[in-house]
């Protein structure tokens, strides 16, 4: 799609996609078009400290998502959740600021299903693979790498030993609630993990006790740009990006717990709602424009 073919809604930092005059959104995919976030990621000069406080200047200065909505309806959440992003020449920088007044987590192994708890999730999508990352609020991780199957040999994924379909790690899986994705079906390695991962969690509250209210926590994710070559190889994108170049990532919440009825909450809450139980359509993912000018300047 050309330029000229989109109107850009931008709000500090951030836009919602509108179709120009006579176009329609994509009608084999459940989200729509007019609700697909576009986020400005800036650099940062600045030393970013993993600790999970997003107290450098840096993320102060960073803009913020709006406020999460439910996954499936775009209708508005109980409970506050932002995200921000920012990069630098190592990494990609996510941060999370997570409403939340009863923090609980229960869930401690490597891998284990964090969306049983309360958790966030990034994906990070390449053209033909994207990334899987949760984590709960004990810092938890679950990640998984997953590929188009139509694009498996042509891609040179299965030259790969830990992408190979005799990997006892690999598995054949298909959408969770959106089953007719245009690609067909995923392998997922689910053995697979980010190299170079780092991430923290703050808990602004007490964890697992009920006798308080929390405020909520926050999570720091860095992924290290040269972590990315797989999902980069397709379409040759830079690593680091350069500037103006374009990615989809998803940003989402998911929750133990629903709003009382009459509310329509789904449990999952997302930056751009998907129109559907599931996480795993890129299509669906917010645009996140990369901009070379730094945060603190803005």
């Amino acid at each position: 799609m050309r330029t000229r073919d989109l109107i850009l809604v931008a709000v500090a930092g951030f836009a919602l996609w509108r179709p120009a005059h006579g176009q329609s959104p994509d009608e084999r995919f459940p989200c729509h078009g007019t609700e697909i976030a576009h986020y400005t990621a800036y650099q940062t000069s600045g030393n970013i400290q993993i600790d999970g406080r997003l107290e450098e200047a840096s993320w102060q200065a960073a803009p913020r998502s709006p406020q999460f909505v439910d996954l499936i309806s775009g209708g508005p959440a109980i409970h506050d959740t932002r995200a921000a992003v920012l990069w630098d020449e190592a990494n990609l920088y996510v941060g999370f600021w997570v409403e939340e007044p009863d923090v609980r987590g229960d869930l401690t192994e490597h891998d284990s299903p964090v969306w049983k708890n309360n958790d966030v999730e990034i994906f990070i999508a390449g053209a033909d693979a994207y990334f899987e990352f949760g984590i709960n609020s004990l810092g938890t991780v679950y990640d998984s790498f997953l590929m188009w199957e139509e694009a498996y040999d042509e891609g040179g994924f299965s030259e790969v030993p830990d992408f190979r379909r005799t990997h006892p790690g690999l598995k054949q899986v298909n959408g969770v609630g959106f089953k007719t994705h245009p690609r067909g079906t995923r392998l997922r390695a689910k053995h697979w993990s980010y190299p170079g991962l780092q991430t923290a969690v703050h808990i602004d509250g007490t964890l697992n006790d009920d006798n308080d209210r929390d405020r909520g926590w926050r999570v720091e994710v860095a992924f290290r740009w040269e972590g990315a070559h797989w999902l980069a190889k397709a379409d040759g994108r830079s690593l680091p990006p350069d500037d103006g170049d374009v990615w989809r990532i998803d940003f989402s919440r998911f929750n133990r717990y629903k709003e009382a009825l009459p509310a329509q909450d789904s449990s999952a809450w997302a930056w751009s709602p998907h129109g559907i139980w599931d996480s795993h359509i890129p299509e669906c993912f917010p645009y996140i424009h990369f901009s070379a000018r730094d945060v603190e300047g803005e």
